[in-house]
């Protein structure tokens, strides 16, 4: 199951994407950390997960932008 759905990340403020990129990317620095420590982690796959979120975010503030850009 995906951590964040699309419908979800359109529905929040800008405020909040850029609140949960750095929540996700802290997340990911974590996880990456780990394994580059020796360690392992419970699921390997959350790391492709997390990755995954972060483009969906940075996706759906571009075109936010984008679209304020045209309007002005």
């Amino acid at each position: 199951m995906p951590i964040l759905r699309i419908k979800d990340v359109r529905d929040m403020s800008s405020e909040e994407r850029k609140e949960k990129l750095v929540e996700l990317r802290t997340e990911l620095a974590r996880l990456k950390t780990m394994i580059k420590a020796g360690g392992s982690i419970d699921n390997p796959s959350r790391i492709q997960e997390l990755r995954k979120a972060i483009a969906r975010v940075l996706t759906i503030e571009t075109e936010q932008s984008r679209v304020k850009e045209k309007e002005e």
